[in-house]
C-alpha cells in the first residue's frame, strides 16, 4: 500500500484567471476543431462536444439535432442493427460523420459493429466503452478492432491515468475516454472507492496522449458550461456530456407526469434501471453503480447546446483565445474554495 500526496483537482476546485484580450465579442471565437487522427489518418472538423452514449441521452434523435451545430453524439449500444439501417437510410453524411457507434467488448458486440459499419462509409467513429478500462481484455479488443477497421477512428475507455492512456493508444486507439466516477448518475466512487478527480485526470491524461499523437475525451463531471470550458482548458480534445443533455425531447428518456408536471427518467448505465432494461437485472456477483433520477422535462435540446457553446465562447474571450484550440495555451487555473454566490439559490 502507498499513498500519493499530490493534490488532485475537480472542476469545483478552480476558476480561470482572466487575461488581456484583443477579442471584441464572443462571436469572434471559433469553436470548430480540425483533427487528423493518429492511426486511422482520418480528418474530422466540428465542435468537439459529444453527447454521451447513455440510452437516455445518446439517441438517434439527439444525433440529428446536435449535428446541425457540428456537435457529435456517441449513440448508445442498445439499438439493433435494423434500427441502425433505418437511421442511416434517413440521414445524410453531415449527421453520420458526427456519430460514434458504441460497442462493448464481446464477440457479439464485434459482429454487431461489423454489421453496422458495413452499411455505409460515412460512419467513421467507433466508441469501445467499458466501465473499467484497466482490463487487459480492453487492450486486446482495441487491437482486434483496429485490425478489422484500419481506417476508422477508434475511441476506447474509460481510464484516468497516463500509463493506461499510452497503452490504449499504442494498441490502436486514436482517442482515449477519460473519467471514472465523476458522472452525475454514477455511484462508482461510493460503491467501490475508486476514482480520480476529473480535472486532474484530464490534465494528466491529455499530457500522456498528446505526447504520442493521440487525443482524449473528458467524460463526466460537467454540471455547467463553465465546467465544459475547464475541461477544454485542462487539455481535453473532446468533452462528453450526459446529465447536461438529459431530460430533453431528443434524449429518448421515459417521460413521467407527476402532479401535472412533466419529468424524464435519467439513469447511469450501470444502474439498476439500466440492468433491468438491458441485462435482465443486476447480476448476483456485482452491485449497481449508478442511480436513477427524474429530471424536469426541458423541451428541445437546441437552447441548451447554444447555451453551452455560448459559455465556452465567453470563456475564450476572458482569456484571449480566438479559437478553442488556443484555450489550453491561454489557461491559468487558480485554486478556489468557492465557485458562486448562492444566496438566492443555484441557477
Amino acid at each position: 500500500m502507498r499513498i500519493e500526496q499530490d493534490l488532485k483537482l475537480g472542476f469545483k476546485d478552480v476558476l480561470f484567471r482572466p487575461k488581456r484580450s484583443t477579442l471584441k465579442s464572443r462571436s469572434q471565437v471559433e469553436l470548430t476543431r480540425d483533427f487528423t487522427f493518429k492511426h486511422s489518418g482520418r480528418q474530422w472538423s466540428g465542435v468537439p462536444i459529444i453527447a454521451a452514449n447513455m440510452d437516455s441521452v445518446g439517441s438517434f434523435e439527439m444525433a440529428a439535432s446536435l449535428a446541425k451545430h457540428g456537435v457529435m453524439t456517441a449513440v448508445h449500444k442498445h439499438y439493433t442493427v435494423a434500427d441502425w439501417a433505418e437511421f442511416i437510410k434517413r440521414s445524410d453524411a453531415g449527421v453520420l460523420n458526427n456519430v460514434m457507434v458504441s460497442t462493448g467488448t464481446s464477440d457479439a458486440d464485434f459482429q454487431k459493429t461489423k454489421d453496422i459499419m458495413a452499411m455505409t462509409d460515412e460512419l467513421i467513429f467507433i466508441c469501445i466503452d467499458i466501465a473499467n478500462g484497466y482490463s487487459e481484455h480492453l487492450v486486446e479488443y482495441v487491437e482486434r478492432v483496429r485490425a478489422e477497421f484500419p481506417d476508422k477512428v477508434i475511441s476506447a475507455g474509460n481510464v484516468v491515468t497516463g500509463d493506461m492512456v499510452e497503452e490504449l493508444i499504442l494498441a490502436g486507439a486514436d482517442i482515449v475516454k477519460v473519467g471514472i466516477g465523476p458522472g452525475s448518475v454514477c455511484t462508482t466512487r461510493v460503491k467501490t472507492g475508486v476514482g480520480y478527480p476529473q480535472l486532474s485526470a484530464i490534465i494528466e491524461c491529455a499530457d500522456a496522449a498528446h505526447g504520442l499523437g493521440g487525443r482524449i475525451i473528458g467524460d463526466g463531471g460537467c454540471a455547467c458550461a463553465g465546467d465544459v470550458a475547464k475541461a477544454f482548458g485542462g487539455g481535453a480534445d473532446f468533452v462528453m456530456l450526459g446529465g447536461m443533455l438529459a431530460g430533453h425531447e431528443e434524449s429518448n428518456g421515459e417521460v413521467i407526469e407527476n402532479d401535472g408536471k412533466m419529468f424524464m427518467k435519467f439513469y447511469g448505465m450501470s444502474s439498476q434501471s439500466a440492468m433491468d432494461k438491458h441485462s435482465g437485472g443486476v447480476a448476483k456477483y456485482r452491485a449497481a453503480e449508478g442511480k436513477t433520477v427524474l429530471l424536469p422535462y426541458r423541451g428541445p435540446v437546441e437552447n441548451t447546446i447554444q447555451d453551452i457553446m455560448g459559455g465556452v465562447r465567453s470563456t475564450c474571450t476572458y482569456v484571449g483565445a480566438a479559437k478553442l484550440k488556443e484555450l489550453t495555451k491561454r489557461t491559468t487555473f487558480i485554486r478556489v474554495q468557492e465557485q458562486e454566490n448562492n444566496v438566492f439559490g443555484k441557477e
